[in-house]
């Protein structure tokens, strides 16, 4: 692989904290990601905010509203990602489909692009900068734009399942499985939006826990403890 986008999410950020940053899993994160960089694969990052806000579950703020403070929340967390990145000796850029003053740049392919021959790790955060669209459809666009090769999904549960394994302990973990049939079964990996983005632009996913020892190392040396998501 020479460039890939990882979509991490809010709750795997906060590790067993459940809410805001577990510094250790950041870091952890980090000094993974710095051996990908160093390997000369580019990397791009999309966080999700369900760390900080889950906003769609709010019955008394506008969905538009809420959405909106969403995108705050992954620009949180993009600031604060990237800075321990920094720490581990990473150079970073963030970028936003909006202006945020001095703390981000406005997004454009050319510019990410640049950054990542750069040797930076490029974030995208704020989203789309619309309502109505997921940070999971921001990953996969993201992917889709910056032409990556693969979109690696690491999330607080170990891969794609048949059910919710938290509340189905006989749940049937997927090794592999294609994007047509992650639809059809209405497996809710990433959302529909997504699935559908992947499977028109043949974007191939891998999906692992973040808190596996060196998941993100092993997903992307083939040795893996996930689900395969093919086109």
């Amino acid at each position: 692989m020479k460039r890939v986008l990882l979509k991490l999410s809010g709750e795997a950020l906060a590790g067993e904290k459940k809410t805001g940053f577990d510094e250790e899993t950041c870091l952890g994160v980090a000094r993974q990601v710095k051996k990908l960089v160093d390997k000369g694969i580019q990397v791009a990052v999309v966080t999700g905010g369900g760390n900080f806000w889950r906003g769609r579950t709010s019955e008394t703020i506008d969905r538009t509203k809420a959405d909106q403070i969403g995108m705050l929340a992954t620009v949180m967390n993009c600031i604060y990602v990237s800075d321990i990145f920094r720490f581990a000796g990473m150079k970073t850029e963030v970028f936003t489909p909006f202006i945020c003053g001095a703390f981000t740049s406005v997004f454009s392919k050319d510019a990410a692009v640049e950054a990542m021959e750069n040797g930076k790790v490029v974030f995208l955060a704020g989203g789309t900068g619309h309502p109505y669209f997921s940070t999971d459809t921001t990953a996969v666009l993201g992917a889709i734009v910056i032409e990556a090769d693969m979109m690696l999904l690491a999330k607080a549960i170990d891969g794609i399942y048949d059910s919710d394994p938290k509340l189905n302990p006989d749940a049937k973990k997927y090794e592999e499985i294609t994007i047509q049939e992650m639809i059809d079964k209405k497996l809710m990996a990433v959302d529909m939006t997504a699935s559908i983005l992947c499977m028109e632009n043949k974007m191939p996913m891998l999906v692992f826990g973040l808190n596996e020892e060196n998941s993100i190392v092993n997903t992307v040396s083939g040795t893996f403890n996930g689900t395969k998501v093919t086109v």
